[in-house]
C-alpha cells in the first residue's frame, strides 16, 4: 500500500495520456486492419540511457509480429528493492525522443516527468508484469518490476491495435521510459533526495523521476 500511495498522484497524467492516445486511435478507426504495415514483422532495439544520474543502463528488444510485440528489457543499476514504473510512450505531437539537460525548465538540475512529456509523449502501453497494459495501468505499481539487486529482466508479449499508431511505433517513434530514482541513495523513495514531486506535493520526486530512457529504432 505504501508504494501504491507513492504513485497515486500521477493519476492526472495517466488520464491525460489515455485521452490523447484514444483520440489518435479513434481517428484511425476506419483504417484497414489488414495493411501490410500492421502484418509485417519488425525488430526494434533501444539503448536505455541514464537520466537524472541514476547510474542505470540497459537494452530493450521488441519483436513485432503483426499486432503483437514480444518485449525484452534487461537493465541494471536501478534503485534496489523498489518498484519501477515503466511505459512505452508515443505522442502525435511529441518529439518522440528522450529528454536532455536542456529540458530542465525550472533549472533544478534534474528532469521530472512533466519536463519529459514533450519529448517522449504520453503513455501508450504500461509495461506491467501481468494483467492490463493500457495507460490505465500506468499506476499499477504492484504489477511493475522491482529490482532486488538493481537488475531487471523483463519479458512480455504486448498487444496493439492496428492503425497509424502501430505503424509509428514500428517506424521508430516509440520511447521506453523507466521511472524511479533514489537520488540520495538511502534505499527508499523519500523527500530528502529531491523534494516533492511536481505531480503531487505529497509525493517524493524520487518515486516519479525518470531513471532510464531509450528510443526503439
Amino acid at each position: 500500500m505504501k508504494h501504491r500511495k507513492l504513485y497515486a498522484g500521477i493519476g492526472g497524467l495517466v488520464l491525460a495520456s489515455t485521452a490523447g492516445i484514444a483520440g489518435i486511435q479513434a481517428s484511425n478507426a476506419n483504417e484497414s486492419t489488414t495493411s501490410s504495415s500492421a502484418r509485417g514483422n519488425v525488430q526494434l532495439e533501444a539503448n536505455l540511457k541514464s537520466l537524472n544520474d541514476s547510474g542505470a543502463k540497459g537494452r530493450v528488444h521488441a519483436e513485432f509480429k503483426g499486432r503483437k510485440a514480444r518485449v525484452h528489457i534487461h537493465a541494471r543499476g536501478l534503485a534496489k528493492n523498489l518498484p519501477h514504473a515503466q511505459h512505452l510512450h508515443f505522442g502525435a505531437d511529441a518529439r518522440n525522443e528522450c529528454p536532455n539537460v536542456f529540458d530542465d525548465a525550472n533549472n533544478d538540475h534534474r528532469l521530472n516527468v512533466v519536463e519529459g512529456v514533450p519529448d517522449y509523449g504520453p503513455i501508450l502501453k504500461s509495461l506491467t508484469t501481468s494483467g492490463d497494459t493500457s495507460p490505465k495501468s500506468g499506476l499499477a505499481v504492484d504489477r511493475f518490476p522491482t529490482t532486488p539487486k538493481g537488475v531487471e529482466k523483463y519479458e512480455r508479449t504486448i498487444n496493439f491495435a492496428p492503425g497509424a499508431v502501430l505503424r509509428a511505433i514500428k517506424s521508430g517513434k516509440g520511447v521506453i521510459v523507466i521511472h524511479g530514482v533514489d537520488h540520495n541513495g538511502n534505499g527508499t523513495y523519500d523527500f530528502e533526495g529531491a523534494g516533492a514531486s511536481e505531480l503531487d506535493p505529497s509525493l517524493p520526486a524520487e518515486a516519479t523521476d525518470p531513471a532510464l530512457c531509450g528510443v526503439l529504432r
